[in-house]
């Protein structure tokens, strides 16, 4: 009999514990407390409009994301389809088939798009939708590459982050961090910024790692570990690392949100004790993220200071945020994309894009925000 090795391991016990979990809910769907809240009246304060909708593929959920590029948008589904889509117009650009399933896509700079199959091989496309290469990583890829300054970064389920050159692939360098027995399945989001990869890792760090070297130039704790079992112990950081100006901030699964001052050093410019199951999104004025019973949250960006909570969304498992000119919206899981007022969170508007759940990170644009939903449709929904 073939052993597991101690990735395997980890990751079925992973499975194991949200197959109980979601038992557990399914036990305890008539408790009022986990029930998810009715949709409420409101006095209108944003005009939502749908502007385009395309079928990309069949399929979605966590570790599919759009990406926006100039004039396009690009995203893969789970069953093997990458596309470039018009932001403009919703028309499709390219379109093309890995011919094998996907575990995690997309990354792209708009000269090279990367995704990821479920046995740990990365595929790169030119912007003509031709595949350039595709090179096996160490194990899974279950979250979106990044893409940009020449490289292609992946994070594999062994805690590694590896790049590769984006005209080759081949592999550039390597880091790994010691993991978690257990660690979350879930929206990940790596990023380049200024000639750094930046990433959450399962042990409740953020890391910054120089793209031409490969050496680690700073990692902050956004979180520590608690607790006297695996499960209590799993501190992801999770989500997007967010960027507004001086401050890098981050939020963590039974953790904290913290935001790091890159002037001092990287330094704790302030933490609050709070627990996410999506990611943050920000303005120049508050961090925004939903709570892990859906009551969606704003805290001031300079200090920390709670600024609001909107109970009004309380168990619709909504997506991460993202800030349009008026408001911060939130997909949930009849496929309704919420929007609420930034500086006082009530809510201003809502429209349905979808009859499945979203739960890919919504993502903002000049036009208007862009949703891929869990039926593999990409949507553009205007909000004034």
């Amino acid at each position: 009999m073939m052993k597991s090795s101690p990735v395997h391991s980890r990751w079925l016990r992973a499975a194991a514990a949200a197959v109980a979990a979601v038992t557990l809910a399914a036990c305890s769907s008539t408790d009022p407390r986990t029930e998810p809240a009715e949709l409420t009246e409101y006095a209108p304060g944003i005009s939502a409009q749908q502007l385009w909708s395309v079928s990309i593929g069949s399929g979605g959920g966590v570790g599919f994301s759009p990406v926006w590029v100039d004039d396009a948008v690009y995203a893969a589904t789970p069953n093997g389809n990458v596309a470039k889509v018009s932001l403009a117009s919703g028309q499709i650009v390219w379109r093309a088939s890995t011919d094998s399933r996907l575990s995690a896509g997309v990354g792209s700079d708009g000269n090279v798009t990367a995704v990821a199959t479920p046995d740990g091989h990365v595929v790169a496309y030119d912007d003509s939708g031709k595949e350039l290469w595709r090179v096996r990583a160490t194990s899974e890829v279950s979250v979106p590459p990044a893409v940009g300054n020449g490289i292609v970064a992946v994070r594999s389920g062994d805690y590694r982050i590896q790049a590769f050159d984006a005209r080759t692939g081949e592999l550039r360098w390597n880091v790994q961090r010691p993991g978690p027995a257990l660690a979350l399945k879930t929206n990940i989001q790596m990023i380049i910024v200024d000639g750094m990869v930046l990433s959450g890792l399962p042990n409740g760090k953020l890391i910054a790692i120089d793209i031409a070297s490969g050496n680690v130039q700073w990692e902050g704790t956004v979180a520590l570990s608690q607790g006297a079992t695996d499960l209590e112990r799993i501190v992801e950081v999770l989500g997007t690392p967010q960027i507004q100006g001086p401050l890098l901030c981050g939020v963590a699964y039974q953790g904290q949100v913290t935001c790091f001052d890159v002037t001092q050093g990287g330094q704790p410019a302030w933490q609050q004790y709070f627990s996410s199951n999506t990611g943050l999104g920000s303005d120049q004025a508050h961090v925004y993220a939903a709570d892990t019973r859906d009551i969606a949250h704003a805290f001031d960006l300079r200090t920390g200071a709670p600024a609001w909570k909107q109970e009004t969304l309380r168990n619709r498992r909504l997506s991460a945020p993202a800030v349009v000119a008026d408001g911060v919206a939130f997909g949930d899981y009849q496929g309704y994309v919420h929007f609420l007022s930034r500086s006082d969170g009530q809510l201003l508007g809502r429209i349905r894009v979808d009859s499945k759940p979203i739960v890919s990170p919504l993502l903002a644009t000049p036009r208007g925000i862009v949703v891929q939903t869990s039926g593999g449709n990409l949507t553009l929904v205007g909000a004034n």
